[in-house]
């Protein structure tokens, strides 16, 4: 029996902006040896040594600065570091390297330099709380060890052709890092390429190309985020042994909008997250590619997408399990002339299903069967998908309902759906919740 949409699903489908209250300005951090705006910056950096702290007064302090000791740069959200519109405002090449609580505007406009707001190269740098304006890229983090990059809230240019914009966070060739709790807008993607064992946990991403990009990274770890009027929310290629949990992947729409994409990576575990209101919720592409690979799709919910799950041909070693499919326009597509019977649904929950119980233990007594002409036939001839939703292809679902002459191939089969819809092990977290230092 199908029961309402829950409270919270409606809050998460929505994705409601708001902007957050003002608070009173961070009081200035404790130690450090004082540096006042006018100041020459680079000569006090240049004097200290490791382990010194340099404490940024409020105000606009000059850049570019470059950092090359083991040496903590500090300063409230008041305290600026301008580039004045030229190169990367702060370079963080020295092992040990931290900075932290101030604000970076206005780096250089060049995308062929990747001019940046903050670029980092060593081992155990830290960026933390930092807030970025005006800058093209945010934090480029390139062939590095043991980086953290958290709290910081990066919004990019807003430029609308996207190509145009740089990258909010990007880890190049960088193991065993993080990124944690950055709200990053309006800027093109957040890229994790050639990088492993890295974790990308609660960050907030809203209004970029790709939400995450994952490129030959493997084991990492993506988890408690929110991905909101990306294009795409997160792209997995070429990569395995990606652990993606409880993250809301919300409004990836448009004619290229996905919630998940998957070209050939395998190994991969999606479980607790939320699909809602995606024009595709998850896209597999010869995915796995690896014939000793499998890929896990468990307990995540589907709503209010166009298509829940769209496979570009016949898949194989996808295992679906304890998922939710809910107020969707289409169950499952396939491209050209495949179907879904190779990979393994079970014991899912789908709103459209019309069996029934005797025995009361909660799981279907008839197997759940998806056949839908439109869908197949969209398969078929992609052009068609510009009518998806329209009453036409209501019609065409209706003929091949009553005439058998017209009767879908079975696309989708479930031995054991679920009568019930079941209670999300996960609720995504309200959207907006940005550190203090950002508000």
């Amino acid at each position: 029996m199908h029961r309402p949409v829950h409270t919270l699903l409606l809050l998460a489908a929505a994705c409601v902006d708001a902007t957050p209250p003002p608070v009173a300005p961070r009081a200035l951090p404790i130690g450090g040896v004082a540096i006042a705006p006018g100041d020459p910056l680079q000569p006090r950096i240049d004097a200290a040594v490791d382990g010194d702290v340099l404490t940024l007064l409020p105000g606009v302090h000059r850049g570019p600065v470059r950092i090359e000791g083991a040496v903590t740069l500090q300063g409230p959200v008041e305290a600026v570091i301008d580039g004045n519109g030229l190169g990367t405002v702060v370079d963080l090449c020295g092992d040990g390297s931290k900075i932290t609580g101030f604000t970076i505007r206005n780096s250089g406009p060049r995308l062929d330099l990747q001019d940046s707001a903050v670029r980092v190269s060593g081992c155990d740098i830290e960026v933390a709380e930092i807030t970025i304006e005006r800058s093209l890229f945010g934090v480029l983090v390139h062939q590095s060890k043991r980086v953290v990059v958290r709290d910081n809230v990066i919004l990019g240019t807003g430029d609308e052709a996207m190509g145009m914009r740089g990258d909010g966070i990007r880890l190049w060739e960088t193991d065993d890092s993080t990124v944690r709790g950055n709200v990053v807008r309006d800027h093109r993607d957040v890229v994790v390429w050639y990088s492993s064992r890295n974790r990308v946990i609660s960050n907030t991403i809203e209004r970029c190309r790709y939400g995450t990009h994952f490129m030959f990274s493997h084991d990492n770890i993506c988890e408690d985020n929110a991905f909101v009027d990306d294009v795409v929310g997160v792209f997995v290629m070429y990569s395995h042994d990606l652990l993606m949990r409880r993250n809301l992947l919300a409004r990836a729409a448009g004619s290229a909008g996905i919630g998940l994409g998957v070209k050939e990576s395998g190994n991969l575990r999606v479980e607790d997250n939320w699909f809602v209101q995606d024009t595709i919720g998850v896209y597999l592409d010869t995915s796995p590619l690896d014939p000793a690979h499998r890929d896990w799709f468990h307990h995540n919910v589907f709503r209010l997408c166009d298509t829940a799950v769209l496979l570009h041909a016949k898949s194989n070693r996808n295992e679906f399990r304890a998922n939710l499919f809910a107020d969707n326009s289409a169950l499952i597509g396939v491209g050209g002339d495949g179907d879904a019977l190779g990979c393994d649904f079970r014991g899912n929950y789908y709103d459209t299903y019309q069996g029934y119980d005797l025995n009361d233990d909660g799981v279907g007594d008839v197997p759940f069967e998806h056949r839908r002409l439109s869908s197949q036939l969209e398969g078929r001839y992609p052009d068609l998908a510009l009518l998806h939703g329209a009453p036409a292809m209501h019609a065409v679902d209706l003929m091949g309902h009553l005439l058998p002459l017209f009767a879908p191939r079975l696309l989708l089969r479930d031995e054991q759906p679920l009568l019930y819809e079941p209670e999300p092990r996960f609720v995504p977290r309200p959207l907006h919740q940005e550190p203090d230092h950002a508000r």
